[in-house]
């Protein structure tokens, strides 16, 4: 399998483009409104660092959002999972589907399941299996066909090619673009404001050189965070606070280099149950970066989202504030859109720039930019710093683009709302980290009908209510996923809170 075959059959997409998420066959092959979808939700990620995120063998359930594509009578799908997923799963999302019998959907779904319940990344899985891939080979019109995914890694490519249909995901090769060291590369080439740090360090030595230099031009630093190049969901994350060694400020270079060395161990690290020996490990494996911490008692977490399309043109999706948890806010919890109205329309100017200038290293697909937002000098205004870029769908796709196809709306720029095709703006609460110690037991079925009893489900004709995901995760690990949408930020958050309090009180 060569580079060029790839980019042979990536070149299907930019014929078959039509300006939309929405792919169509050549006009050659009759009705252009027919297309098959294969969805891997693969979480294509190092094993070890999945491992930390509770239930993470459900989230390939994230992506059942795309089922509601099938709403379209003319697109048939392919969903492929490590583990079969329950039949009141599957009900469920179909039954969301506006405007059409979920019966007729249904037709047109082929659920298949590798039934490997190892800790390989589900499209590792699929490889293994020759007589999976003529299954999905055999439901598919190849001329017709897209594959898409969580994240692109060289498996995905592989699987893409041998199942002869092109891939709507970012290039493999262009990946270092999503890496921490490749963000703060790309920030600097597109002049995003980012936080002061290094580039991509392999050893404990040159990283405590670093943070001598990085201490040195900002002597008032009271902390820097490193970071693990490829880790996600701020879990490679580590805090080093300074302050107690300030006394090192004044010695010479090589004497701090030392002193900091043997710091490292007293990093304050953002994965329950990490240690420095473990994390140790994984930086000599992936490297890393370090870079100030900004501090502040008010800060804010946003996000903006957008796409490349296969002709290289830059779309805006989304922009949210993030929820986060651990010591110090590092870790991905949920999100609520829009993100805030002071910096809303600043965060879009500088993920425009983002893409556009990932789009010139030929990026197409997903992305996403994570920011820290701070109180500027004048109290209208905020500081934003540029963290990190995502090269893949997120946390933040799946609640987004569950209410853009419930609500059949559209996103405006101009004032960074959503508005649903009733013209009602939109605002919503979502979590993928919905977890009680009552949860645990509880099947599917069981909270299907604590949803019917207590009113829980999204309302169409009000374009309100919950949506809930992660169900597989919820026996298991007592927990789950929700999207909770409302008319205004106060009704998305009453619902969220009722959705919550109905479950605590009825799991008892």
């Amino acid at each position: 399998m060569t580079t060029q075959q790839f980019q042979d059959l990536q070149s299907q997409l930019v014929r078959c483009w039509q300006g939309s998420e929405t792919f169509v066959p050549d006009s050659t092959q009759g009705n252009i409104q027919e297309r098959d979808i294969v969805v891997i939700p693969s979480l294509s990620f190092p094993q070890r660092e999945l491992a930390k995120i509770t239930g993470y063998t459900h989230y390939e359930e994230r992506q059942l959002y795309t089922l509601i594509q099938l709403r379209n009578p003319h697109t048939r799908m392919v969903y492929v999972t490590s583990q079969p997923l329950h039949p009141s799963i599957i009900d469920y999302y179909l039954d969301l589907l506006p405007g059409i019998p979920s019966s007729h959907a249904r037709e047109r779904l082929l659920l298949l399941s590798t039934y490997d319940y190892s800790d390989k990344p589900l499209t590792a899985k699929i490889l293994e299996r020759p007589r999976l891939m003529a299954r999905i080979s055999q439901a598919l019109r190849s001329d017709q066909a897209y594959m898409v995914c969580f994240n692109a890694t060289g498996l995905e490519r592989e699987l893409a090619l041998k199942l002869g249909i092109p891939l709507y995901a970012v290039n493999p090769d262009l990946l270092y673009w999503g890496t921490k060291a490749g963000s703060r590369q790309l920030f600097a080439e597109a002049g995003i404001p980012h936080p002061d740090g290094s580039g991509l360090v392999q050893s404990e030595t040159e990283l405590a050189g670093e943070i001598v230099h990085l201490w040195r031009r900002n002597p008032n630093l009271h902390r820097v965070v490193v970071k693990l190049n490829e880790a996600f969901s701020g879990e490679g994350n580590a805090l080093l606070d300074l302050r107690p060694l300030s006394e090192i400020q004044s010695w010479p270079e090589p004497s701090q280099v030392i002193a900091i060395t043997q710091a490292l161990s007293q990093m304050q690290f953002q994965a329950p149950q990490e240690t420095w020996a473990s994390y140790r490990d994984r930086f000599a494996e992936l490297g890393g970066i370090v870079e100030c911490f900004l501090e502040g008692k008010t800060k804010q977490s946003p996000s903006v989202q957008g796409q490349i399309t296969p002709i290289g043109q830059v779309e805006l999706i989304s922009t949210h504030d993030q929820i986060l948890d651990a010591p110090d806010g590092q870790i991905f919890l949920g999100c609520s859109f829009p993100a805030a109205e002071p910096y809303r329309l600043m965060l879009q100017k500088y993920g425009l720039k983002v893409g556009e200038q990932l789009a010139r290293q030929g990026v197409i697909g997903h992305y996403g930019v994570d920011f820290i937002a701070r109180p500027g000098e004048d109290s209208d205004t905020w500081d934003l710093q540029a963290i990190e870029i995502n090269l893949r769908k997120g946390g933040t796709t799946h609640p987004f683009m569950t209410l853009k196809f419930l609500t059949n709306g559209w996103y405006d720029s101009g004032t960074g709302l959503f508005y649903s095709y009733h013209h009602r703006p939109k605002y919503y609460i979502a979590s993928d980290n919905l977890r009680h110690s009552k949860y645990h037991g509880l099947l599917p079925n069981d909270l299907l009908d604590i949803i019917a009893r207590y009113h829980l489900h999204f309302d169409s004709s009000t374009e309100t209510g919950s949506v809930f995901h992660l169900m597989g995760a919820l026996s298991e690990f007592g927990k789950l996923g929700i999207t909770s949408i409302g008319n205004s930020p106060e009704e998305a958050k009453s619902i969220y809170d009722q959705a919550i309090q109905v479950l605590d009180q009825a799991s008892q």
